[in-house]
């Protein structure tokens, strides 16, 4: 049915099995063994769509020793969120350095953009880039900004009111660039893991804005001077991003993630191997045919995103996570690329909307609503203490979805859904603009606190569940369009929020002026 020889996706070709489902085949094709193809081709009619076999199933698996892999991807999580979180946490130095602008509703509105088209293009080219040059490039493109910022903008001042706006939301554009190729990159990267790993990349997330509030009000407490606070915060934020920048570097080559992701060169040579990816309709799953003894005997493990084949006489390998010559795409291999895509939202759909549904209801609140919550007594630090509420509880959320909880998908959206319910809620407590209706401090903390615990949850519940729903060679196209809905939803709640930065135009001249000393929190609390 595809002949072996070529490294082009073929054009895709229906065949009638036993069993009456239709099955979409493709072939990839690893090395000239054209003398092979007749006979190949015949067991693939024969088999009909058969699933993925692996020798190295009895393989012992090396331990994550002092559970170093699961830090180091939750240290991951954190470096995805810690330089947006950055940005918007010192709402108290953007609120005095641009008074009277739209700063933060601006910053959500411009990251969210850049990071859709970010996730989009890394989606188009997962087959085409390698996964680690992917995410070393968004670590770059996450640090830099950072630390220019820090440097030019907050120490030496270099630039105008206008100038610092538009700077401020370039760096904001570029992070968001490189932080969304990175996430997108780490969810596929994780989803070949266990499953608990992808968990523990959604906890890092939230660890990001526990670590980024608390430093905020670390900061503020102690250094009276704003400028200073703020260049010893993002210096402190530009230091952690490294961190974990470092970490990802000495975790990747261990023999945990080795074991799981590449498939250990073996010395062995076989006379021809090769691959065909299988759509199931009828099933609604997606496999990977081993179509050679050469894999069969090297160990490769089940899901190992990384298979190579031994090249007969030769010993080379052809690895399929790395960028290889290819002739140029043609439509029918654009279409083929396409229909695997649709393959695996149709098996994952539930756990894509669901995805959207939660984050769509959080970016209408946060941050750029809870940013413009004002107290004519806590001053500026109510938005900075109910950030940190949110995040903290966030923080809960993605903790308890580690529970073993058997969730249908259907029931997983519904309660994403209901989430709604907080829109309605957080708006009373910003309007009417000076006087609204839930004026007291607790209850925007309030809220945030249930925003937070659900979002963690119904946030990374989804994900987790996508990568055990497809066979384990589709995790990390899995993983990636997982990523996808999670920033639609992301960009149209953030669309959403800025239509309601008119509810609180008159919030900041509602209240006389207050205490601004950073030393401690003002009088009469």
């Amino acid at each position: 049915m595809g002949s072996v020889g070529s490294q082009r996706l073929r054009e895709p070709s229906l065949t009638g099995p036993p069993d009456r489902s239709m099955v979409t085949s493709f072939s990839f094709d690893s090395c000239q063994l054209e003398e092979v193809a007749a006979a190949v081709a015949g067991a693939g009619r024969d088999q009909g769509a058969p699933i993925f076999s692996d020798s190295a199933a009895g393989e012992p698996v090396p331990d994550d020793r002092y559970h170093a892999v699961y830090f180091a991807m939750l240290l991951a999580g954190v470096g995805f969120l810690l330089p947006y979180n950055s940005f918007i946490t010192d709402v108290d130095y953007l609120h005095h350095k641009f008074p009277g602008t739209s700063i933060v509703f601006d910053m959500s509105l411009t990251y969210i953009l850049v990071a859709l088209v970010a996730v989009l293009l890394n989606n188009a080219l997962v087959e085409r880039l390698s996964l680690h040059s992917r995410i070393t490039a968004g670590y770059l493109l996450a640090l830099g900004p950072l630390l220019f910022i820090s440097v030019c903008d907050v120490w030496l001042q270099l630039f105008s009111r206008e100038q610092a706006y538009a700077v401020n939301l370039a760096a904001v554009g570029t992070v968001a660039f490189g932080c969304t190729v990175q996430q997108s990159s780490f969810y596929g990267y994780t989803g070949m893991l266990p499953k608990r790993y992808t968990q523990g990349v959604m906890t890092g997330e939230s660890t990001a804005g526990v670590m980024v509030s608390l430093s905020r009000i670390l900061t503020k407490l102690l250094l009276p001077d704003e400028l200073a606070s703020t260049l010893i915060f993002f210096l402190v934020s530009a230091g952690l991003e490294l961190l974990c920048f470092l970490l990802h570097l000495l975790v990747r080559r261990s023999r945990f993630v080795l074991h799981h992701t590449v498939r250990p060169r073996d010395s062995r040579r076989a006379p021809g191997a090769g691959y065909r990816v299988h759509h199931d309709v009828a099933a609604g799953d997606v496999c990977f045919e081993n179509q050679g003894s050469a894999l069969a005997d090297s160990g490769s493990p089940r899901d190992s995103p990384a298979h190579e084949v031994v090249i007969s006489g030769r010993g080379a390998y052809t690895r399929f996570d790395a960028p290889r010559p290819r002739a140029p795409w043609s439509w029918s291999s654009f279409r083929a690329l396409l229909l695997h895509r649709y393959a695996v939202a149709r098996v994952i759909w539930a756990d894509m909307l669901s995805i959207a549904v939660t984050y769509f209801i959080t970016l209408c609140l946060f941050p750029g609503l809870e940013s413009e919550i004002r107290h004519c007594v806590l001053g500026e630090w109510l938005p900075i203490l109910a950030m940190a509420v949110f995040n903290l509880s966030d923080f809960v959320g993605k903790i308890l979805a580690a529970l073993p909880v058997d969730w249908r998908g259907t029931h997983l959206l519904a309660c994403s859904c209901l989430r709604a319910v907080f829109i309605p809620l957080f708006i009373l407590c910003v309007y009417p603009s000076g006087t609204p209706a839930l004026r007291h401090p607790a209850w925007p903390c309030i809220f945030s606190l249930l925003v937070g615990i659900s979002n963690g949850y119904f946030g990374s519940v989804p994900m987790i569940l996508a990568a055990g729903n497809v066979g384990p060679t589709q995790r990390e196209l899995a993983g990636n369009t997982m990523t996808v809905s999670y920033m639609t939803g992301l960009t149209l709640g953030s669309a959403v929020a800025y239509c309601t930065y008119s509810l609180t135009r008159d919030a900041h001249s509602s209240c006389s002026p207050t205490p601004t000393a950073n030393a401690s929190f003002p009088a009469g609390l």
